[in-house]
């Protein structure tokens, strides 16, 4: 990647946004956080300074359309430009059986994890489109492309991230933009910890769906992001890329 081009991170308080964050920085890229936590995003941006990176922080609702608005006429006005997005802010549902999952249950997950990835595409690409091109990735799931019982709103959410994604590269292909979704297996984040707490039963069962015999690290997931924004990714676009210990090929 180029130096002095410009990244957006949505999600940057922890994980895999705070790590892919990083990532980009230490390639050379200029980021703009953002997250709805303050303290944790400002340890994002220090963390990213300390690598030798440049970066803002913005507080941004990624639900919120104006937030979503902000967030992009912000990092314009600060480094005049966008070339890249990682649109990674989600939110996770606690199991429980279908019918008795909530509407308000319904709407925050899908405010989110769709709505949110929606609005950050609407206000990143024209911006894209003024630099002759660009590259997304939005972050989606295993479940993105396979069911769980228990966990219906999510994986709905998840498989609604890909369909974002496929559309949006077909209709930007011709433009330069490339838009490709990663798909996480269970990843050693502060997201999972609070979902498994003590529960060792649960974690080795969670570690027994993947073939390589281990959940993530954000490394890895950072990892597929940063190629998939990259050149060396350029004949790429529209594709989710499945980063899941080998869970969905069993």
């Amino acid at each position: 990647m180029a130096e002095q081009k410009v990244a957006i991170v949505t999600g940057a308080s922890s994980g895999i946004g705070r790590t892919t964050a990083v990532a980009l920085a230490k390639e050379g890229i200029k980021v703009s956080l953002a997250a709805r936590r303050d303290k944790e995003a400002e340890e994002t941006l220090l963390l990213v300074k300390q690598a030798g990176g440049d970066g803002i922080f913005v507080k941004t609702d990624v639900s919120n359309e104006d937030d979503a608005k902000s967030l992009v006429e912000k990092t314009i006005k600060t480094y005049g430009r966008l070339d890249y997005a990682f649109n990674n802010a989600g939110v996770v549902e606690e199991p429980a059986s279908f019918t008795t999952k909530t509407s308000s249950i319904f709407d925050k997950i899908m405010a989110v994890n769709v709505k949110g990835v929606w609005l950050s595409m609407k206000y990143e690409i024209p911006q894209m489109l003024k630099n002759g091109g660009g590259a997304i990735v939005n972050n989606s799931s295993v479940y993105g492309v396979i069911g769980h019982p228990q966990l219906p709103i999510y994986v709905a959410s998840k498989h609604a991230v890909l369909g974002l994604t496929r559309a949006a590269a077909l209709e930007y292909a011709k433009s330069g933009i490339r838009i490709n979704s990663v798909a996480p297996g269970a990843i050693e984040t502060e997201m999972m910890e609070q979902s498994i707490g003590n529960d060792k039963q649960l974690r080795e069962a969670l570690v027994a769906l993947h073939p390589i015999g281990r959940a993530g690290k954000p490394e890895e997931i950072a990892n597929a992001v940063v190629w998939l924004l990259s050149d060396k990714a350029s004949f790429v676009t529209g594709h989710t890329l499945l980063v899941d210990g080998g869970w969905v090929g069993r």
